[in-house]
């Protein structure tokens, strides 16, 4: 099924360069009075040659849609870049895309531009956000001089601050999964993950609007809510 959507995505995607243009790109939207109901969020998981975002590089990205509280499966990103001059050795074991795909890849500069049309400003989440966020922001502005901040939500925040006894020891993507009774169907590959993360944050969305956290502002003060709390008893 998996393998069906990437090939329907790269058909869909598959338009000619010329037809992307940086200047007409909508704004990001920050938090304020939208309603969670209302919105459509992009769910982002990417690929790399490594951790290190001052040295390594995004060489896959994984995205699919929340909107109005349903994933439609039509509305998903899921490119290989084309950066054959790139070292994989380290983690090809990890993610599975070697050289003969980083060959066959989209170009980089063009697959960045679709990413961004396709995204539209909506707010963007991620597990461990802080990772996907250093990454793209770089590639963004090393390819395209694209520097707009779009707003960013940590799905491995997300989780804890609405289930704050679900798990004892180990939180990982994995673990969230495990608890919910969720299925990944190709672990590290970014679709895959973007799709599960995807998952977790409507089961944190349903239980939000339990909790009477009903805007995108509300959810980012209880975000912020949840790391205070973190930091103090850590101290």
């Amino acid at each position: 099924m998996l393998d069906q959507f990437k090939s329907w995505i790269n058909d869909k995607l598959a338009g000619p360069a010329e037809h992307h243009d940086l200047a007409h790109l909508p704004a990001p939207r920050a938090p304020g009075n939208q309603h969670l109901d209302n919105l459509r969020f992009i769910v982002l998981d990417l690929e790399t040659t490594g951790l290190n975002p001052a040295k390594d590089k995004v060489i896959a990205i994984g995205a699919v849609a929340i909107d109005r509280m349903a994933i439609p499966l039509s509305d998903q990103f899921d490119l290989i870049l084309r950066r054959p001059e790139l070292d994989i050795r380290e983690t090809v074991l990890i993610h599975g895309i070697g050289p003969e795909a980083l060959t066959r890849g989209h170009e980089t500069r063009d697959a960045l531009l679709r990413l961004l049309e396709w995204m539209n400003g909506d707010p963007v989440l991620a597990f461990h956000s802080a990772f996907d966020r250093k990454f793209l922001e770089k590639a963004l502005r090393q390819q395209l001089n694209y520097t707009q901040t779009h707003t960013w939500l940590d799905v491995a925040e997300l989780m804890p601050a609405f289930f704050p006894q679900a798990l004892d020891g180990n939180k990982r993507l994995d673990n969230w999964a495990d608890h919910f009774g969720l299925e990944i169907s190709a672990r590290h590959h970014a679709a895959a993950d973007a799709l599960a993360t995807a998952e977790l944050s409507l089961i944190a969305f349903r239980e939000a609007r339990k909790q009477g956290v009903v805007t995108l502002e509300d959810l980012h003060q209880r975000l912020k809510y949840h790391q205070r709390l973190k930091t103090m008893r850590q101290m």
